[in-house]
């Protein structure tokens, strides 16, 4: 392949938009071992939630995906491959960024730190509520001010 080709091939796969209209592959190998990629993520994305129990098998999958495009980014950029090799490359680093982003943009995993957080701002509009209710608010200079007064 020519270094301009490399090029052109690098270029795609780090365009913004390059994951518009593509499809995640059906299977792809990583690792050595095959995988129902499709078939995962549209598992996975059909629930609101990961599952406690399916957070570790996502992370990890997410990690072994960005290792496996990793690993194929690379053999574009030094390896000797032809045109033709490239360009199936270049499809399965987008079908695997495609597969990342659906895995990305999933509702939350970590129940626990979100129902925490809305305690805590439910916490403090409840306070805000009850200084305004006992005219406790903050004038401009910000010391207290009693409407009593």
């Amino acid at each position: 392949m020519k270094e301009y080709e490399r090029k052109q091939l690098l270029e795609r796969i780090g365009r913004e938009g390059a994951t518009v209209g593509a499809t995640i592959p059906d299977r792809i190998e990583i690792q050595g071992e095959t995988v129902d990629l499709r078939e995962f993520v549209f598992e996975i994305k059909r629930r609101d939630t990961v599952p406690a129990g399916e957070r570790e098998r996502v992370e990890q999958a997410k990690k072994n995906l960005r290792r496996e495009r990793r690993e194929r980014t690379e053999l574009i950029e030094d390896g000797d491959i032809s045109r033709e090799e490239g360009e199936a490359l270049v499809e399965a680093i987008i079908g695997i960024d495609r597969a990342l982003n659906a895995l990305e943009n999933l509702g939350p995993t970590n129940l626990e730190a979100e129902i925490e957080a809305q305690e805590t701002a439910d916490k403090k509009r409840w306070m805000n509520f009850l200084q305004k209710a006992l005219g406790q608010d903050r004038d401009s200079q910000g010391s207290h001010r009693s409407r009593s007064s």
